[in-house]
């Protein structure tokens, strides 16, 4: 099977620090914790720029964009697909974006993108990142259709929302799991690049990570909390242990 990445998302390192202050200099600083996670095994580091700022600020995504490439160090921006987010994506030049859904009074993002009802404007934003050097990956639920309008945006990539598996029990998780290894398996063959996020922790994560056609896992929420008792650099080295073990 290919080598599994891991992605840290450290957008709640910033959640921390916007509790007290709401500066891009402010502790915890976020390019700590991006040397922290990489020290751990991270292979890339994610943070999603909302279009509220209620954790990373724009500032954060220049300072972050100008420490991570000087490192040699690929950055997964999440974002929606509107005009501001593009300019910024266009102007600051990450290795990879990924596009999702964004609503103003959700906690986390909830679910996928609904390709099959914005496939045209989608496809226009997939292919003007792409036509400047991004990879751009959709963040979808497990659904043969999505994945088929995936495919057809022209993206290089998705994310399979795992949160239905992450927080269904017994028969129902193991039915998420299965569409979930579906829709990997379906992507793969079309020729995408598959990756995974949401919800996992060190529990959840081995039956993912087994999914041969899965080649990345983008994880933050969990992992930052744990960090909070056993260090974020500790948190993300027993994940890629977990992985690996789950992987062979």
């Amino acid at each position: 099977m290919p080598q599994l990445r891991l992605g840290i998302n450290i957008d709640h390192v910033a959640t921390i620090r916007n509790a007290r202050k709401r500066h891009p200099l402010a502790h915890p600083d976020l390019t700590r914790a991006a040397e922290a996670a990489i020290a751990g095994g991270a292979d890339s580091i994610t943070f999603h720029l909302r279009e509220d700022r209620r954790h990373v600020m724009d500032e954060d995504v220049r300072r972050l964009m100008g420490y991570l490439k000087q490192r040699a160090i690929p950055v997964n921006l999440e974002m929606a697909a509107t005009a501001e987010m593009e300019s910024i994506a266009l102007k600051s030049k990450p290795h990879a974006v990924c596009l999702v859904p964004e609503k103003r009074r959700e906690v986390t993002t909830e679910g996928g993108l609904d390709i099959l009802r914005g496939g045209r404007k989608l496809a226009t934003t997939v292919n003007r990142l792409a036509a400047s050097g991004i990879r751009v990956s959709l963040f979808i639920n497990p659904d043969l259709q999505q994945v088929a309008a995936a495919y057809a945006s022209g993206a290089a990539a998705i994310e399979l929302h795992t949160g239905a598996y992450c927080e269904a029990k017994g028969a129902a998780q193991k039915r998420e799991l299965k569409r979930l290894q579906r829709a990997a398996e379906e992507a793969h063959a079309l020729g995408l690049e598959v990756h995974a996020g949401h919800g996992l922790n060190y529990a959840n994560t081995p039956a993912i990570a087994a999914i041969p056609e899965i080649v990345e896992l983008n994880i933050g929420h969990f992992l930052i909390g744990e960090a909070v008792f056993i260090g974020l650099e500790h948190a993300v080295r027993r994940m890629r242990t977990i992985m690996g073990k789950a992987r062979t």
